[in-house]
């Protein structure tokens, strides 16, 4: 409950800060002289009895709203439910590169002893078998290159690089998917932003006297809460396609040693 309140208060004070300044731009030095003043010179006493009577009454409203709908109040449900689809999505791309990106999926360790196993007990069609059989990104490169070694060594190799640039540029695909959404994200809050400081304009340009720092504050509440959580699903998935970047580009240098590995073991042949 604490840190609640600690964050609504953040988010409260950021808010005002950014209407009064809005409001010192746009309505000029009478606003920057009320700010904070009663302005008794202008009233007479029973006006200022008035404000001060109502102001509880409107303070009331804003103490007792929870976290989360001033949250969901500032973004709309059109805003809503658009970053909610945006983080389904990355949370079910970030899962499937995650489970994609195993060594048991690219570079199995069960296959590489099977296949030398096989290859140093000179059962080719056992290794064959074991290769075609294993759905990894070295099993099908294996399969590729020994079902090219009647043609001969290169051909075989050849086979090979061309079956591991087509698996790691299927991978290199699915984590576009991580980079799609860190650069959708903060464009959606972007657009949010624009869209609350248009509606809080709306309210100064059609109203005939100053208007309520409540109305303006609609406005500029989702300015900043759409950029907010704009943010707040970029940088996760810029983090995570770095990461995930550098562990791709690690496991394909493995996966194409250790293919180089195995498959040297038919080099003699291409020489006959």
């Amino acid at each position: 409950m604490r840190q609640f309140s600690v964050s609504k208060w953040s988010v409260s004070r950021m808010t005002v800060a950014a209407m009064c300044l809005l409001a010192v731009i746009v309505l000029g030095s009478d606003v920057v002289q009320s700010l904070g003043l009663p302005a008794v010179s202008r009233v007479s006493a029973q006006d200022d009895a008035a404000p001060v009577a109502e102001a509880p009454a409107e303070d009331a409203p804003q103490e007792a709203e929870s976290f989360l709908m001033f949250f969901f109040k500032a973004l709309g449900w059109r805003y809503t439910l658009a970053f909610g689809f945006i983080s389904f999505t990355f949370v079910a791309v970030l899962v499937m590169n995650l489970l994609s990106f195993r060594r048991d999926q690219i570079v199995p360790k069960h296959l590489v002893d099977g296949f030398e196993a096989n290859l140093n007990e000179k059962k080719f069609q056992e290794a064959f078998d074991l290769a075609k059989n294993d759905d990894s990104m070295l099993g099908r490169m294996l399969s590729a290159g020994m079902g090219k070694l009647q043609q001969g060594y290169d051909k075989a190799l050849e086979s090979v690089g061309e079956v591991g640039e087509d698996e790691a540029m299927k991978l290199e695909h699915r984590l576009s998917y991580v980079s799609l959404v860190a650069s959708i994200a903060p464009m959606v809050g972007l657009l949010g932003t624009v869209d609350g400081m248009v509606k809080s304009f709306q309210v100064i340009a059609n109203s005939s006297s100053q208007p309520k720092p409540s109305e303006l504050a609609q406005g500029i509440s989702m300015a900043l809460v759409t950029t907010l959580v704009g943010l707040v699903l970029a940088i996760p998935a810029i983090i995570a396609f770095n990461l995930l970047k550098n562990r791709l580009t690690r496991m394909t240098m493995e996966v194409g040693q250790t293919v180089g590995n195995l498959m040297s073991r038919f080099e003699t042949m291409g020489k006959k």
